[in-house]
């Protein structure tokens, strides 16, 4: 398996990327948020699609509902 150059030195941790992801740990993800990630992530997996857009992708999503 060829070697990581940037996986052989040691890298100091970044004070505002920890303040970022402190302050990320107590933001709650409410059903919204959830959604328009799930929306994301299907217009991502569909890119290859021209005619796929995102507003497509979220009416689709409006019609289109998971159970638990």
């Amino acid at each position: 398996m060829a070697d990581r150059k940037q996986f052989l030195s040691s890298v100091a941790d970044s004070e505002e990327l920890l303040k970022l992801l402190e302050a990320s740990r107590k933001k709650e993800v409410t059903d919204e948020i959830l959604h328009e990630q799930r929306i994301s992530f299907a217009f991502g997996n569909a890119m290859e699609n021209a005619s796929i857009t995102k507003d497509s992708v979220r009416k689709a999503s409006q019609s289109i509902r998971l159970r638990a």
